[in-house]
């Protein structure tokens, strides 16, 4: 008796080149990805290249972006991953054109057009807003930290960086004298040596750090000592003293500035940045998604708190949506209570979208909705107070419910399947277009899972004009 496999012959060979649109599925994630690129205007990119055509042929732009589209939605971000993929992984082989860019290549193009790159958020936000995926009716904002590129350990304050000028200038003296030693006093003998040539970029970041620590204290400084003069004049207009604790002088500041403010030698950009689950090294990155989850606007900042952020998130949302179709309005924005501040109260415009943004913490929150019914109207009617019985009335209590649901999911998603915990890139520029690079890959996901239909249909009734010479790229998604 004989087994009954299935017959595999390695050395078989092929009778006709192989066609890569039989490698997978007409369903597979990966057609979908191109045909997107293929309707998205790529002009920006092409402005960046020779249009003469001279010196060695490039990788074609809708390809490249395509690979790194994704790229980011399957978790993958590693320019040395994305190399080896693009030969040993059929999506990659097939976006790719069966070409291996090497990683040198793949990494200077995510450099090269982080700009253009980053502007396409905007595009594909269009895309979700004419397939019909987005939900105004709520809109919630909301920030998360993400890690830099750069170690804790790094950070220094004022005396740590002067102890880091003298290490260098001692470490720059013994170079000297080993060098005097072998090649004689007044004599060079070569170039500088690579070692040397680390330690003075070092000294360069090293003094930057040390002036931004500088403008900082000198700010906090000046700040209390603004705040010591307006006190003495109240005191000095009222003949009383004021109750309450006395302010700390400006030496007390000076000092505790001195001692407390850090910077970090590896990304200057970063900020220590306190978590649920102890301090980071990052930023803090912000967020506006529509009722199904569609991220509007998407921006990072060095500040470790949330405050400051509602009226400009609310600002850039409204800018995005105003490119995408000026007649669109925004319901509610729902914001929690690290967002609370009398100042953004008071700062809302009556043309802007209603506010409900919680005015203490949300456990405190929900324990308030759940006792108050919202019948009674506080008196006097502040801000503050107003707000509070917002929350409380059965519609307030309905529409701050859809916060939790609506954004956290996104970061969930964001850091736990797309594997984005950490940035690659260092500098405040370069990570703002990484976030926006993995919000773009979020939406391209939520596309694909529930607009397919209606992209299709888009693409295939309005396909945007492209260059002649994208051509042969274009093919691969027929």
């Amino acid at each position: 008796m004989a087994y009954n496999f299935r017959h595999c012959n390695l050395n078989q060979m092929y009778l006709l080149p192989p066609d890569m649109r039989d490698w997978l599925p007409g369903n597979h994630f990966v057609w979908f990805i191109m045909e997107i690129v293929s309707s998205l205007d790529l002009s920006a990119f092409f402005r960046r290249y020779n249009p003469e055509g001279d010196g060695r042929p490039a990788y074609h732009p809708s390809m490249m972006t395509s690979l790194y589209f994704y790229s980011y939605c399957t978790g993958e971000r590693s320019s040395r991953k994305i190399e080896r993929l693009c030969m040993e992984s059929v999506p990659f082989r097939i976006i790719s054109g069966d070409q291996q860019p090497d990683h040198t290549t793949i990494s200077r193009f995510r450099k090269k057009f982080a700009p253009e790159l980053s502007a396409l958020f905007l595009q594909v936000v269009n895309l979700c807003y004419e397939s019909g995926l987005c939900n105004f009716k709520t809109v919630s904002v909301d920030g998360t930290k993400i890690q830099a590129s750069a170690s804790m350990a790094a950070n220094r304050n004022e005396s740590g960086l002067k102890k880091e000028i003298k290490k260098y200038f001692k470490e720059a003296d013994e170079a000297d004298a080993r060098e005097d030693e072998l090649y004689g006093p007044g004599r060079r003998g070569d170039e500088l040596p690579p070692e040397l040539s680390t330690r003075e970029n070092r000294l360069r970041k090293i003094k930057e750090v040390q002036e931004r620590l500088r403008t900082e204290k000198e700010e906090k400084v000046r700040s209390q000592e603004e705040k010591l003069n307006m006190r003495k004049a109240q005191e000095e207009s009222t003949g009383k003293k004021k109750r309450g604790r006395k302010p700390r002088s400006v030496e007390a500041v000076e000092k505790e500035a001195s001692e407390n403010l850090k910077g970090n030698l590896t990304d200057p950009d970063s900020r220590i940045m306190k978590t649920c689950k102890g301090y980071i090294q990052g930023f803090n990155a912000q967020a506006a998604a529509s009722e199904d989850q569609i991220i509007l606007s998407a921006e990072i900042t060095q500040e470790c708190n949330d405050k400051n952020q509602l009226i400009p998130m609310l600002e850039k949302t409204k800018e995005n949506l105003d490119a995408v179709d000026s007649d669109i309005e925004i319901g509610t924005l729902l914001a929690d209570a690290g967002y609370f501040s009398k100042k953004n109260l008071e700062s809302i415009k009556p043309e802007d979208p209603d506010l409900l943004v919680a005015v203490s913490k949300e456990w405190k929150t929900r324990s308030a909705q759940a006792q108050g019914d919202g019948n009674e109207i506080p008196e006097p009617l502040t801000p503050v107070s107003a707000m509070e019985y917002k929350l409380l009335t059965p519609k307030g209590k309905e529409l701050y419910k859809k916060r939790s649901i609506t954004i956290e999911p996104v970061f969930g998603h964001i850091k736990e399947v797309l594997r984005f915990g950490r940035f690659m890139r260092r500098g405040l520029e370069a990570c703002r277009c990484e976030w926006k690079m993995v919000c773009t890959a979020h939406n391209l996901l939520k596309l694909w899972r529930y607009g397919i239909d209606k992209v299709h249909e888009k693409i295939r009734k309005s396909r945007a004009i492209v260059p002649a010479e994208k051509g042969e790229t274009l093919a691969l998604a027929v």
